[in-house]
């Protein structure tokens, strides 16, 4: 707590203070709205201070310094509560997702068609059907094939099909399947030679959720937060913020390392408007290296690269989810269920599956779900015990041994009951973001693993994961990084200077807080602290045969916080739609 360092008290009283841990938080908070309201030179801020006070004690508590920040650091993100009460009131538990069907008749494995032994044992000699969904002339269509009939244990002919069977006394099954069908271009792509000495060759899969900041992850996901950030010792980026308004400016950042103005006319109804295929996207520098690629995201209708924009001219990625998502959401959807299985889950098994079919080839997997969080607060808790079976599975398969995984989201809720408190614009600007390394990187790359963990605590943005992807392919180095350029690798130092200018974060989406040091010898200081020391005596004054009065010992250092800064709290423009 930065409030703390007004004072240094001596003979403190520890047996009784120890049970007055609540009411030294509050009393320190009345030092800094205090010095607050007499100090600040905006009735903006000054408004802000007094709403903050009867907004939260317990974000005020929190919101200082947080672990390894230091004086020194240009940028002090705010250190926010997740259980923060107010913010807790928006949240509430929700039943699991029932998908009303016992199990599906038929699933996919490793490429093949599988019929289910309990569907055969309790129905006799099924027969089935399927129908290839592949992908239209756009984004925007599917193409299905004619009635084929399978048996247990044939191949998939494409990623996504539509399986009917029939009982021999009348029971019908259907549903819509995903998987990864063998392609032996895919695998003859890769050749060792095509990785040179720089290239640090681990596979890359990064997995996200639509619209959760870092404090909603923690809420909402809390068992495999806990089995990824303890057991697979998880690296949280706990000053990343975005650059932009909505799911395209967080996402093409990443992937593209540019802004979309930056990027060629691509949004439906602009003069000479194209396809988003020339964008320079990572995974195809990935391809570059033998990668087999992997792209995926549910809600079909309102498409990151399709809702404003007119999407993908060609298949982006040798596997890619969109026809599936296209033709199940329209036609085969029911309680967020494809048959027997959770749309999330579906989305999992996809990414298991294509770390079964390419087990020892390099591989650049993203798989981005949005249904639970897009339009709710609560819905995603729903996802928290697949995500952990999935994290378990992949470590217990010992698939995390040569893959870096990344957990992350596009930005934090943006429903705007939230955003009109204070940690709700916060919030919203400050989405989870998370990396974790095999032993074998940490090993090979000690000095790079060491500057993530320290960078975890640096400002960090959108632009800086695509300056490590492309670090991934082309390694430089791990000196210190230069902050003049608007994104730099977390393989490199960044230094403690870096300021929201220096990434080119706009003023109203730089979460950095505002401390002004503030000089020993203020009136108001001296107030303040005598103010403290009075109310901290009244405590202890029935304790007096146990307790010494309490006297002031030295002033060390007085700062004034001023909350975010005052674009954040101003800026009311960003939409709830698209993103």
């Amino acid at each position: 707590m930065r409030c703390l360092s007004l004072y240094t008290l001596s003979r403190a009283c520890r047996p009784f203070l120890k049970h007055q841990v609540l009411m030294l938080f509050i009393v320190t908070a009345i030092i800094c709205i205090y010095l607050n309201i007499f100090h600040l030179r905006h009735k903006h801020a000054k408004k802000y201070v007094l709403s903050l006070s009867n907004y939260s004690w317990q974000w005020l508590k929190g919101s200082g310094q947080g672990p390894n920040q230091t004086d020194a650091q240009a940028c002090m993100y705010p250190v926010l509560d997740p259980y923060n009460p107010k913010m807790m009131a928006y949240f509430k538990k929700v039943s699991p997702v029932k998908c009303g069907i016992g199990e599906n008749w038929v699933y996919t494995e490793n490429g093949t068609f599988r019929i289910s032994k309990s569907a055969s044992k309790n129905y006799g000699d099924i027969g089935c059907f399927y129908r290839t969904v592949t992908r239209g002339k756009t984004d925007f269509e599917v193409q299905k094939g004619p009635r084929v009939r399978f048996k247990d244990g044939d191949p998939l002919k494409t990623d996504f099909a539509i399986v009917q069977c029939l009982s021999p006394n009348g029971k019908k099954f259907e549903t819509i399947l995903s998987g990864i069908s063998y392609q032996p271009d895919l695998h003859a792509r890769y050749k060792p030679s095509m990785l040179s000495n720089s290239s640090m060759g681990f596979n890359v899969l990064m997995f996200g959720f639509d619209s959760v900041s870092r404090m909603t992850w923690i809420r909402n996901l809390k068992k495999s937060y806990d089995y990824f950030t303890k057991e697979l010792g998880g690296i949280v980026l706990e000053g990343y913020n975005i650059v932009g308004d909505g799911t395209p400016q967080a996402l093409l950042p990443i992937l593209t390392g540019f802004t979309e103005p930056e990027l060629p006319e691509a949004r439906r109804g602009k003069p000479n408007a194209k396809q988003v295929d020339g964008f320079p996207w990572i995974w195809n520098e990935f391809k570059k290296l033998g990668y087999v690629t992997q792209w995926g995201e549910d809600m079909s209708g309102a498409g990151t690269f399709q809702y404003r924009m007119l999407g993908f001219k060609e298949t982006p990625t040798d596997h890619n989810l969109r026809p599936f998502f296209l033709e199940g959401e329209n036609n085969y959807e029911k309680s967020n269920c494809f048959g027997a299985i959770p749309t999330h889950k579906n989305m999992m098994n996809w990414g298991r599956d294509m770390f079964l079919m390419y087990k020892d080839k390099p591989k650049f997997s993203y798989l981005f779900h949005s249904k639970y969080s897009h339009g709710h607060t609560s819905q995603l808790q729903v996802a928290d015990d697949d995500l952990l079976e999935f994290l378990q599975w992949l470590e217990k398969g010992r698939y995390l041994d040569d893959t870096i995984l990344i957990l992350m989201a596009d930005h934090g809720a943006r429903f705007t009951f939230i955003r009109d408190s204070v940690q709700g614009k916060l919030e919203e600007r400050m989405p989870f973001f998370s990396f974790r390394f095999p032993k074998s990187f940490i090993e090979k790359y000690p000095k790079a693993y060491a500057n993530v963990k320290k960078n975890s605590k640096i400002l960090t943005t959108p632009f800086d994961i695509h300056e490590t992807f492309i670090d991934m392919i082309n390694h430089t180095g791990t000196g210190v990084a230069d902050i003049r350029r608007r994104g730099v690798s977390l393989f490199k130092e960044i230094p403690k200077s870096r300021t929201c200018a220096h990434a080119q974060i706009e003023a109203h989406w730089c979460t950095c807080l505002n401390w002004e040091k503030v000089d020993k010898v203020d009136e108001n200081v001296k107030k303040a602290i005598s103010a403290v020391i009075e109310k901290l005596n009244s405590i202890i004054e029935t304790q007096s045969h146990l307790c010494h009065e309490l006297e002031l010992g030295n002033v060390s250092q007085i700062v004034r916080y001023s909350g975010p800064n005052e674009a954040v709290l101003k800026f009311k423009q960003s939409a709830d739609n698209d993103g």
